[in-house]
């Protein structure tokens, strides 16, 4: 919407150059965060790893069928209810009580003005991936929720809409390249952060998965807004 003008191949190579992108910086922060976690935190700790293939039987139907339904599909499903219910509570009751005549909503982004536009964002932006934890395909539906005072999540028709109601509220290029950034570099959903402490039984670990993305995010966005302003 901010970035790619246009349709045909010259849109589609836009898309596609942004997209490899993401991808690529996305792969060269992880093998950064591997290579800091060698040198801190996992420093002495063995590096190898073996994997035992079970001997090849032939494939039942009814089984797989049966094991992927209960032990994958409802497994997860079931995690991410014992998350998202209570977020959705509390997603409604932040929207719909007020104080002082502004939703709690509105009081808890304007809390988090400050470090948004230290970001290159604004609070709602912030709160929204913070109401999205129990799932990221609400965070746009909470900022749209918050730029127009709704009670409740809202879509939008068309990208063209989107984009008008996000440069209404402020967002330049710079607020789309950060958005993304952001996007990119977050904590881990409920649900991921529920499975990494089932697997590892470990607090410590379960809140390094969460602070060290965040933690890169926010500085990839403060750096890229901080350049931003040299050419504004």
């Amino acid at each position: 919407m901010f970035f790619v003008t246009g349709a045909g191949l010259w849109g589609s190579l836009t898309s596609a150059v942004l997209l490899m992108g993401a991808i690529v910086l996305a792969v060269a922060m992880t093998l950064w965060a591997s290579r800091f976690l060698s040198a801190t935190a996992l420093k002495g700790e063995p590096s190898s790893f073996s994997l035992e293939l079970p001997p090849y039987r032939m494939p039942q139907v009814g089984q797989v069928l049966i094991r992927s339904i209960l032990d994958r599909t409802l497994f997860v499903l079931g995690r991410a209810v014992s998350v998202a219910a209570p977020a959705g509570l509390l997603i409604w009751c932040a929207a719909n009580i007020t104080v002082g005549g502004q939703s709690i909503l509105l009081h808890l982004a304007g809390f988090f003005q400050p470090l948004g536009r230290l970001m290159g964002l604004d609070g709602i932006i912030l709160l929204a991936f913070l109401l999205g934890f129990p799932a990221n395909e609400i965070v746009v539906p909470c900022i749209l929720m918050g730029y127009l005072s709704t009670g409740s999540l809202t879509d939008y028709a068309s990208l063209a809409e989107l984009h008008t109601l996000l440069a209404a509220n402020g967002w330049t290029a710079a607020t789309a390249l950060c958005a993304l950034l952001f996007t990119l570099f977050h904590f881990p959903c409920g649900t991921t952060c529920l499975t990494i402490w089932r697997e590892t039984r470990s607090a410590k670990w379960t809140v390094l998965a969460v602070v060290l993305p965040t933690a890169v995010g926010v500085g990839l966005c403060v750096l890229v807004h901080s350049i931003s302003l040299l050419f504004a």
